[in-house]
């Protein structure tokens, strides 16, 4: 069988929106997971990035919450 190729246009402004509807990157949508594993630094994510990682996964209502402390956490380190 051979392959589809069908292209979507949608404007650029939906992206990040619907990357994080369906739990990916930017650069996943727009070139798929092998190119975007390709464009990551070798190694294991860093701790933090885990973190980010498990914060995108959780609904955006727990999100929020958690940029919220983060927000607060940093702003009080930063005095």
């Amino acid at each position: 069988m051979t392959p589809i190729n069908r292209r979507l246009r949608i404007a650029v402004s939906t992206l990040v929106p619907l990357a994080e509807i369906l739990h990916n990157s930017v650069d996943e949508l727009l070139h798929g997971k092998e190119a975007a594993k390709r464009s990551n630094k070798r190694g294991p994510a860093s701790k933090l990035q885990q973190q980010i990682e498990q914060v995108r996964q959780l609904p955006r209502a727990k999100q929020q919450f958690e940029m919220e402390m983060l927000d607060t956490v940093i702003q009080q380190a930063a005095h």
